[in-house]
């Protein structure tokens, strides 16, 4: 209704500050980034049957995973399972939903050079990897869990944090604090664009992590020009801007939600990860909204400010920030004004 064509549409919904399409048509891309997540579904939940699920809490548990909703059939999520084949599966199609579509189309498609040269990718694959390593070695030394649990138990969590799906295989509050906060940077950073998890997105924390390297420079060496690259390609001046405009918009955002729903009375830990956790769509956060915990405390205002945190979290802000500007209604009524004419 507001005049959009299909490659905006495509845009709006693969999340993230580039969009790939790998045909020229957008419905036919659509359509083989349908069935991989439909192949990957129907994978999962023979894999779950396998390993003792019965067939509804398998296609429950698919859908929750691939679709990174993190939704479980059991009060204690995953770790009702006490299986650990279970957890493995589940966090390995946890990481796999975090990554772009049209790469896993691509990877179908044979084109394994180009996936694996995606820089965003690798960038997802070692902070996967490198705080999975760091929270397994401080659970190893701090708590009673042996090698393997540690690392499972930290893996699991990694994953899905960083992919917004919100499972849960353990009580992190139980962890030590240090980890709380290793944690906050996995929720603040998120999948990868172009998949269906929340947060950031990888992509756009490289962008910045480059643009501020780049900016160090120029201080360095005020006459030299460089450009910010991806994938062996310059970054357009555009959308550095708006990965700008993003974060700027996400903090305000942010820092108005954590301020409204302050007026509830709860510690800080708990407002500020609240928050963080709706507007990033994770699920799970700290202190009173953690694992074992809910949102059932806090008041009718502050579920409102929650409930606008997670459309504009999951709608990418602007979006939705559109449907309070006063001249998209003005074309809006213009258009169909028109209309009406013929």
């Amino acid at each position: 209704i507001f005049g959009v064509s299909g490659l905006q549409v495509f845009a709006a919904e693969a999340s993230g500050p580039t969009h790939d399409k790998v045909h020229p048509r957008i419905g036919i891309t659509a359509k083989w980034i349908w069935s991989i997540y439909t192949g990957l579904t129907l994978i999962l939940v023979v894999l779950l049957m396998l390993g003792g699920m019965n067939w509804f809490d398998s296609v429950c548990h698919a859908f929750a995973t691939t679709g990174t909703g993190g939704f479980s059939t059991k009060q204690a999520s995953v770790a009702y399972y006490n299986s650990p084949y279970i957890e493995y599966v589940i966090s390995i199609f946890m990481f796999i939903s975090g990554i772009n579509f049209t790469l896993l189309l691509l990877f179908v498609n044979r084109k394994f050079k180009k996936v694996i040269d995606n820089a965003e990718l690798k960038w997802y694959f070692w902070s996967v990897a490198g705080f999975t390593a760091i929270i397994a070695v401080v659970l190893y030394y701090t708590s009673p869990m042996g090698a393997e649990e540690a690392f499972r138990k930290s893996l699991f969590q990694v994953i899905s944090l960083h992919t917004s799906t919100g499972f849960a295989t353990d009580d992190y509050m139980l962890w030590t604090p240090v980890l709380w906060g290793l944690l906050t940077i996995v929720m603040v950073i998120g999948a990868c664009a172009g998949s269906t998890g929340g947060g950031i997105k990888v992509s756009r924390v490289i962008v910045l992590f480059k643009t501020m390297i780049k900016e160090l420079h120029s201080y360095i060496h005020p006459k030299s020009i460089r450009k910010v690259n991806l994938d062996g390609k310059p970054v357009e001046h555009e959308i550095v801007r708006s990965i700008n405009v993003y974060i700027v918009t996400f903090v305000i955002i942010f820092a108005s939600s954590v301020f409204m729903v302050a007026f509830d009375g709860k510690d800080l830990v708990t407002n500020f990860t609240a928050v963080l956790t709706t507007i990033n769509n994770m699920g799970p956060g700290l202190a009173e909204v953690g694992p074992t915990g809910n949102f059932s405390n806090f008041s009718v205002f502050s579920k409102f400010v929650f409930m606008f945190d997670m459309l504009a979290g999951r709608l990418e802000l602007f979006p939705l920030l559109i449907l309070f500007h006063p001249s998209a209604w003005k074309d809006l009524i213009s258009k169909r004004a028109e209309a009406r004419k013929f």
